[in-house]
């Protein structure tokens, strides 16, 4: 146990920046708040952070305090021990949260709690001792951390206290119950005598009336939690609905109210927002208090959000309407930030570093890529750089799609299945590539948002799933020059491909698309050419001052020197794997490379990607946040872009003053420590080390020439120019028909196969 503390310690020590001076937090300017007092939303941590480490365990109440803002306010919910002790946890059942189960695997029990029967191991069947004996805490939520499971002791009530924190709320769900045993948790706060006790919150008024007195004394306030509409108040045996009819009544014994946050902001059945009720208007006008639970950084809410947990704050206590006077969460860091760094962000602020924002196709994670709708919504989302993967049309016409393959991202499938084929040199799957298909029938079909995480669930934006239109190259320009966006990103792939097989010459079609944009001839927006391919790279070196970027599309663990000198013949920048700067397994960070450092001695920019605001691609040291991983990447390995598919999640970030770590402030938002958190878990519960990512090599870098532009029209004695290409031989037309056969046998045993 001793080590484990040790390690803790030094885990915060490298996470946490030093406590800000009573005078720096006076030159923050005052913000204006919609709360009932005036004053900022409180921060009420459920179990500590109980988003990683189980709930209210003594590294999930550190935790909580050092990565929080000032003030944060400690949450427990009470349980109570056969001889009246009271525990931190958060159901009167231990089994889901300890491992009591495997201890006293026969001594399960049904109790009848608020006229339900309950079935599980139960807190009051056993004395403190023998639960702080043999007893240890585990996650209650099976997409969490694991790791620490098993290692930490239950808290009391006492031992939480002990810490002192900035405030402390003391959750009581089942007075009732208890006392039907003979269990009085009034009394246990009389034994206390409500000390260090800052709130009381429960969903009984009967308890809550019976110890008005004592907390009037001892000026702790009393908070009516408000359970589910339709579930029944004890006491009156009201329903919390008819109760929500006559606020005025509540606030004869409690100065505020808990409520669930869709009590605020309903959600419709296709999980968006309906309008806000006037709930919190109601209460305020009642002089109550407003706080809403139920906040957690990993689990799936309104599509609103686009998958960024400080966006739902905002939208609770920021809306320029209302605000809640405080937030029950399982991520205090992610309440913080949103409540003292993105608040009141209004306009086009400066940012706080160097670092470009560049877009993955465009606003790809809102709208289906590469659209005009993404681009403009990346524009309106403040992205730098917006960014146009060009692929070609049989008939020559240069267009932005993220792949030469269209079934992911566009409705193809549907129309043209009979045109897929095999193309080996560019994907291991069949495909219905753009190559064969020409630009009137790339248009006669839709956009398609695509999602990266389809297999687990994870919907993007549904209702715009078809929308919007495909945006050829020369829109494209001419929109980013409308708009005067900061510059664009023209991404080059299968260049030597389409030249020489299908007679597209595709930097040939960039390099005009620039010059009747005129954007060769300035100096105002950045152009920056993109591609995996040396030689592409190495063809717009003779030209205009062109920002050239080198795509490394594999994981790498370090950069020599020859490698650097070799990417420095053909480019100015690199766009590296988020995996090649900080190393993952089994979602921890487990280390930091040198790469961009290395990358910086030889005046090489680096750019990271892809970013994406779902929760399951971040690693759990970035606290389930996308902000903490630009942190990681910006703050924490200096990279000079970010590209991502979530534009405003990035440029709210950057415009805050809690990125700028050399700005003197109560709260800065702090890169994470690849490393630290994994070694809080004792040694063997940790996933074993995985192999080093490999140098680059500078054999990776080189490239062959790229081959002329074959003459399709002379080869198949057309007469026709390119870049058409040649009727199929009775062998092709086989393969092909052979090739879509076989798909649609693939589909129908995938049909069988999910059936």
């Amino acid at each position: 146990m001793l080590r484990f503390f040790i390690l803790f310690s030094l885990f915060l020590h490298s996470c946490v920046a030093a406590p800000k001076t009573p005078a720096a937090a006076a030159a923050v300017p005052a913000k204006k708040w919609l709360t009932l007092n005036g004053q900022e939303p409180a921060v009420v941590a459920r179990g500590g952070f109980s988003g990683l480490f189980p709930e209210s365990s003594a590294p999930a109440n550190d935790m909580a305090v050092s990565t929080s803002s000032p003030g944060l306010t400690m949450l427990c919910n009470l349980q109570m021990t056969k001889d009246g002790v009271g525990l931190c946890l958060s159901d009167i059942r231990l089994d889901n949260a300890t491992t009591i189960s495997s201890l006293f695997p026969k001594a399960q029990k049904t109790y009848k709690v608020n006229g339900q029967d309950l079935k599980g191991w139960f807190v009051l069947d056993y004395d403190a001792d023998t639960i702080f004996s043999n007893v240890s805490l585990v996650q209650n939520i099976f997409s969490r951390p694991s790791i620490f499971d098993g290692q930490m002791p239950v808290s009391a009530v006492e031992d939480v206290l002990g810490t002192k924190p900035p405030k402390f709320w003391l959750s009581v769900q089942y007075d009732a119950f208890y006392m039907e045993h003979k269990l009085s948790a009034a009394e246990y706060l009389r034994s206390l005598r409500f000390r260090g006790i800052n709130v009381i919150s429960s969903p009984e008024i009967g308890f809550l009336k019976s110890i008005g007195m004592d907390a009037g004394r001892a000026k702790t306030k009393l908070i009516f939690e408000f359970k589910e509409p339709e579930a029944v108040e004890p006491t009156t045996n009201k329903k919390y609905s008819e109760l929500q009819q006559n606020l005025a009544a509540i606030k004869a014994f409690a100065s505020g109210v808990l409520v669930p946050k869709d009590y605020i902001w309903p959600l419709d059945t296709a999980k968006y927002l309906k309008p806000a009720t006037t709930f919190v208007a109601d209460a305020h006008k009642a002089g109550l208090e407003v706080y809403a639970s139920g906040f957690a950084n990993d689990m799936r809410t309104s599509f609103n959000y686009s998958y960024d947990p400080s966006t739902e704050y905002l939208q609770f206590v920021d809306n320029g309407e209302f605000s809640v006077d405080g937030v029950i969460t399982d991520f205090p860091p992610t309440a913080s930030q949103a409540i003292t760094c993105f608040s009141h962000q209004k306009g086009n602020l400066p940012k706080a570093g160097h670092a470009l924002v560049i877009t993955h196709n465009g606003a790809s994670g809102d709208y289906p890529g590469c659209t005009d709708l993404a681009y403009q919504k990346a524009i309106d989302d403040g992205a730098d750089v917006i960014d146009c993967s060009v692929q070609m049309s049989k008939d020559g016409i240069a267009f932005c799609h993220d792949a030469a393959d269209l079934t992911a991202s566009t409705t193809a499938m549907t129309t043209f299945m009979s045109r897929a084929t095999s193309v080996p040199e560019i994907q291991p799957t069949n495909g219905i590539f753009s190559f064969d298909l020409t630009w009137a029938e790339i248009q006669s079909v839709k956009p398609q948002i695509e999602n990266p995480f389809t297999s687990t669930g994870f919907l993007r934006n549904p209702a715009n799933k078809n929308a919007g239109k495909f945006v050829t190259l020369a829109d494209f320009l001419e929109l980013s020059k409308e708009k005067a966006v900061t510059g664009v990103l023209i991404n080059i792939e299968n260049a030597a491909y389409l030249a020489s097989k299908k007679g597209l010459g595709i930097v040939d079609a960039v390099k005009s698309a620039l010059t009747n944009s005129t954007l060769d001839k300035q100096s105002t927006q950045k152009v920056l050419i993109q591609s995996d391919d040396s030689s592409v790279l190495s063809s717009f070196e003779a030209g205009p001052p062109y920002t050239r970027v080198l795509s490394i599309d594999k994981e790498i663990g370090d950069a020599p020197k020859p490698s650097v000198e070799e990417i420095k013949k053909h480019a100015d920048a690199v766009n590296l794997m988020r995996t090649s700067l900080v190393t993952v397994s089994q979602s921890f960070a487990t280390g930091k490379t040198n790469v961009v450092e290395e990358m910086h001695k030889a005046n090489i920019s680096v750019y990271v990607s892809v970013l994406r605001n779902e929760y399951i691609s971040i690693a759990f040291d970035y606290f389930s946040d996308p902000t903490v991983e630009l942190a990681t990447f910006i703050a924490g390995s200096g990279v000079d872009g970010v590209i991502t598919e979530f534009p405003a999640t990035a440029t709210r970030y950057l415009r805050s003053p809690c990125s700028d770590l050399n700005k003197d402030q109560p709260y800065a938002i702090l890169p994470a420590e690849a490393g630290a958190l994994l070694s809080v878990a004792d040694k063997e519960a940790q996933p074993p080390a995985s192999a080093p990512n490999p140098p680059l090599d500078a054999k990776d870098v080189i490239d062959p020439p790229l081959p002329p532009v074959a003459n399709m029209a002379s080869s198949n004695g057309t007469g026709e120019g390119p870049p058409h290409t040649p009727p199929p031989s009775s062998g092709t037309g086989a393969t092909a028909a052979n090739l879509s056969l076989s798909l649609l046998a693939m589909m129908a045993l995938g049909l069988l196969y999910t059936a």
